[in-house]
């Protein structure tokens, strides 16, 4: 029976494009093989290759795949196919054979060229005559264009897997930069820009500062110059919303109205896990929480959000719910880090600190680079007091996250425990030249100047620190310890009326501990005010009525009343540095019931690195 060939050699070629299409939307890999490799033999196309090799990898086959392409000399030729090469060596965890493959140096030329390419065909597109002739020279210049766009997205992509092997590597420094060319080369290259931010790469200014050298103009639409703006602008304040809420709210806070306005994204999980991250950094864990809460109400599995979530489940002292929590995670997916940061934080929650160690560094080998996780691990040695280990693992932190500043922050934070007021200086500092808009750090620089003797520069960051945290909104009683080593700070300058006022400020927020009303009642006295420094002695004791120095204090006062009346005279001779010292010593266990805990979760991170410390510090050596 002959058969009549009515198909063209094009036809053909299309009906098996789409069928085999049509086999990978349905996951048939065996189908989109079988149909892929026919369709090979037939056009002999580097570009049905690649597909046939994209099928191999999609069913985890690396290897055949990497064969494939190696069999069919195509690496050498073809970017699209040297990039799924290296990605295949990748997945085998072959990071050095990868590298040989994509190649060391970064195609930095393409940075200045991907946007004169597209725009020259833009204009190319515009000004052609009509005719025949014309239309189909136009036809041969699109498909050469096209490939040329598609060569530059490539050569972004291989930057971004470049990155991933030096990061591998722990060569963090080169995998940054792979990372930011891959962007500069393909604005549109989100798993390098997230990889930047997720991993604290960056510090915040520097984010910020990257985004705005980004040329968000190489985005083209349909070849419609006012599409294209419209997208350029869209993908930049998609791009904004991922950045360090620690710099900028206010752009955030644009970004994620305009996003949620013209753009019907109010509901989205990413854009309101950002304005989560926002409310945790401003302390507003509530507000947080209902968010996160939300978001998992509709996802349940979402592991991008569990960091922050269990952060504030943390913050707020929500044990039931992190038990729920963890139980649920380790019963579905234990093969999640986020699961065992869960059950970790749990853990340290009840204050189990051994068992919440092992969880964390569970997490943090399944994924070495779970900013959270190791955290959470340093944490459990500084919550038993053992700041060489604790010195030690934020180390590593602060050299996997060299963009952040926490690890920095909690570095300080040690070595002032240690009492080495030096060291915890320059942490500070390094801290500090990552982040100066974090209220938290500032008020541990306040605290480290107090001891330093440096009053006037603690009472300009203490300051700082207030201003700070009442711009972005953040809840006032989480910054009540803040206030009162500020009150501190200006009674050892002799500032009665500055120290009284913060004083006050702190009993009205809710700091009602004896060694603040003793504090004010000091400030009292040397203000020739003994009947007035009775009274607040008296409030101190009505809350613990066998606290010796308020006693003490006390009967001072109303020695000095009787002697010279309400309106007495400064008492402080002979004795006052010893009542200094018995003041100094009580504010250890008296802000400690004030500090703010911040464990936070971004992770960043933004799996953005998580968890603040525990505690924060306050003035509490001897003066």
């Amino acid at each position: 029976m002959g058969t009549t060939h009515n198909l063209t050699i094009e036809d053909m070629d299309k009906f098996l494009r789409d069928w085999r299409q049509d086999a990978m939307n349905k996951h048939q890999y065996d189908s989109a093989i079988f149909i892929g490799d026919k369709l090979l033999a037939i056009t002999k196309s580097d570009k049905d290759a690649f597909w046939l090799a994209q099928v191999h990898f999609s069913t985890g086959n690396y290897t055949r795949a990497q064969s494939f392409l190696t069999k069919q000399d195509l690496i050498a030729r073809n970017p699209s196919c040297r990039y799924l090469a290296g990605h295949c060596l990748i997945k085998q965890s072959r990071f050095e054979e990868a590298l040989n493959i994509l190649g060391e140096k970064n195609p930095t030329h393409l940075i200045s060229t991907s946007g004169q390419n597209r725009k020259k065909l833009q204009y190319t597109r515009g000004h052609a005559r009509n005719g025949s002739t014309t239309q189909s020279s136009r036809h041969r210049q699109d498909e050469v264009a096209k490939d040329e766009a598609a060569n530059i997205k490539f050569e972004a992509a291989m930057c971004f897997l470049r990155g991933l092997c030096y990061a591998k590597q722990n060569a963090f420094d080169r995998a940054k930069e792979c990372y930011k060319d891959a962007v500069r080369i393909d604005v549109q290259c989100f798993e390098a820009f997230e990889q930047l931010m997720k991993n604290c790469l960056m510090s915040p200014e520097e984010e910020w500062q990257f985004l705005e050298s980004l040329d968000f103009d190489t985005i083209s639409v349909a070849d419609d110059t006012s599409s294209s703006q419209e997208a350029a602008e869209f993908t930049k304040l998609l791009y904004t919303t991922r950045l360090s809420k620690y710099k900028n709210p206010a752009a955030f806070t644009t970004a994620t109205e305009t996003l949620s306005t013209h753009y019907n994204l109010a509901t989205n999980p990413d854009l309101l896990l950002s304005k989560a991250d926002l409310f945790f950094t401003q302390c507003r864990f509530k507000d947080a929480l209902a968010i996160t809460n939300s978001i998992l109400e509709e996802d349940k599995y979402n592991f991008s959000i569990y960091p922050l979530h269990l952060a504030c489940l943390y913050e707020l002292q929500l044990k039931n719910a992190l038990f729920l929590v963890s139980h649920d995670l380790a019963d579905n997916h234990p093969e999640e880090p986020c699961t065992w940061l869960a059950v970790g934080i749990y853990y340290l929650a009840i204050s189990k600190v051994a068992e919440a160690r092992r969880y964390f560094s569970k997490a943090s080998m399944m994924d070495p680079h779970f900013g959270p996780a190791w955290i959470g691990f340093a944490h459990t040695f500084a919550a038993e007091g053992e700041h060489d280990q604790a010195i030690s693992a934020y180390s590593t932190a602060a050299r996997l996250f060299m963009g952040t500043h926490l690890p920095q922050l909690f570095l300080g934070m040690q070595n002032h425990m240690l009492n080495n007021m030096t060291l915890a200086d320059e942490f500070l500092k390094t801290a500090y030249e990552l982040c100066k808009t974090d209220p938290l750090l500032l008020n541990e620089m306040g605290v480290v100047f107090y001891h330093q003797e440096r009053l006037e520069d603690a009472v300009l960051i203490l300051r700082k620190a207030l201003e700070i945290a009442e711009e972005i909104d953040s809840d006032p009683q989480a910054w009540i310890s803040t206030r009162a080593n500020l009150g501190h700070a200006y009674r050892r300058l002799h500032q009665w009326d500055a120290a009284l006022a913060e004083f006050d400020e702190v009993l009205r927020q809710g700091g009602k501990d004896p060694a603040i009303f003793c504090a004010k009642g000091l400030v009292l006295m040397e203000q020739r005010k003994p009947f007035e420094a009775v009274l607040v002695f008296h409030e101190a004791l009505a809350i613990s009525p066998q606290d010796a120095i308020a006693t003490e204090l006390l009967n001072k006062a109303l020695e000095e009343t009787a002697i010279h009346g309400i309106d007495g005279s400064r008492i402080f001779d002979q004795e006052e540095d010893e009542i200094e010292r018995e003041l100094s010593l009580r504010k250890d266990q008296v802000l400690a019931n004030l500090r703010p805990s911040k464990m936070k979760g971004k992770g960043k991170s933004r799996s953005r690195v998580v968890v603040h410390e525990v505690n924060s510090m306050d003035v509490s050596d001897a003066d």
